[in-house]
């Protein structure tokens, strides 16, 4: 009723204006603003929450309702969460909650609730936490007409790394590289956690893929090999790849684990086989790569020692730099991928806990 009155008050008003000076003034603009704000809002009180795998989490997201809008009722307040891809074009439906009727998706499936905290609280809890819960959350608020969405980055505590198998460097498609990380109890890593890890000082100069497909490599001290040396440090894309035919290395991503990483005490070296039963007859087994770039990275693990892996090489980890033991940096020093039946070396193994 007020902004029909406006209406007509303006519409005299401008009347009498044209007929007192018979010209139209074009520089006067009316602006009507209407009243009404959003009858539903959706928020999240921060906009990127940190844990670690096998931690729980909560990612919060609150909703406020217009109660002249929407009554006192919440029943058919619907609530959805889903997990944004890196194509942005396809979610991963992850939980949906509407009354008394909830559903978890996928491998959340019996790792997520509301928080309930309120009756306005939509934050959703995660526990248990995987390396692949890594990313963007979206929380959809929904009730009749009206619904809101708000977005929060989920970041986990952990440590990227590059890799390459034995066959040698740039011998992995997309699919091969994912595989080659999982293996190694890891995930391939995304751009953010790449640059991330540039920031922190990563430097490799072979390219490698990342989760969205895409071929980059972190550049902390420019030189000619790595796109030239009067070229600025940061992180070098060569762009999309066929993902079934290009070949490259692969950027992983690794955090806690739940067991013990260790050096095995023992009285001979071993060739490659002996050093899997080794760990397997001390109640373990042999250590994979991302368990010895986690121990190094997140429990600061040192040892100058030089032991196999699961996957054949040979690597030991430095966080205190000394002479013949990687002088110049703290880092997983990689011998190669030695002869497994003539070759004699340590062994690292790792042993779940329960």
């Amino acid at each position: 009723m007020k902004s029909l009155l406006l209406l007509v008050l303006i519409s005299v008003c401008w009347a009498d204006h044209l007929s007192d000076n018979y010209t139209l003034d074009h520089d006067r603009v009316i602006h009507i603003q209407a009243e009404n704000g959003p009858r539903l809002l959706v928020e999240a009180e921060q906009a990127k929450v940190f844990s670690h795998r096998g931690g729980n989490v909560t990612l919060p997201c609150k909703f406020f309702r217009d109660p002249t809008a929407f009554g006192s009722g919440t029943h058919k307040i619907r609530i959805k969460w889903t997990k944004l891809t890196s194509d942005y074009l396809k979610e991963v439906d992850v939980f949906v909650s509407m009354g008394y009727h909830k559903k978890t998706y996928g491998g959340y499936h019996g790792r997520v609730f509301l928080k309930g905290g309120s009756d306005n609280d939509a934050s959703l809890v995660i526990t248990d936490l995987t390396l692949e819960d890594y990313g963007r959350y979206k929380c959809e608020v929904i009730e009749g007409l009206e619904d809101d969405t708000a977005v929060v980055a989920l970041d986990l505590q952990g440590v990227v790394f590059p890799y390459f198998p034995r066959l040698g460097r740039y011998n992995l498609n997309f699919h091969e590289a994912q595989q080659a990380c999982l293996d190694q109890d890891a995930v391939i890593a995304s751009f953010d956690q790449l640059y991330d890890a540039w920031r922190g000082g990563l430097d490799w100069c072979n390219a490698g893929w990342l989760s969205d497909g895409s071929v980059q490599y972190p550049i902390t001290k420019p030189r000619e090999p790595c796109g030239g040396q009067n070229t600025v440090p940061g992180v070098r894309n060569y762009g999309f790849w066929d993902k079934d035919k290009s070949r490259y290395d692969v950027f992983c991503f690794t955090s806690n684990f739940n067991g013990r990483f260790y050096y095995l005490i023992h009285p001979t070296k071993l060739t490659y086989d002996e050093a899997v039963q080794a760990c397997l007859n001390d109640g373990a087994q042999i250590a994979k790569v991302g368990q010895i770039f986690a121990a190094w990275k997140l429990l600061g693990y040192d040892r100058c020692d030089a032991g196999w892996l699961a996957d054949g090489s040979v690597r030991y980890p430095i966080s205190r730099p000394r002479r013949r033991c990687s002088p110049t940096e703290a880092a997983v020093r990689f011998v190669g991928f030695p002869d497994k039946k003539h070759k004699l070396y340590g062994v690292y193994c790792f042993r779940a806990y329960n």
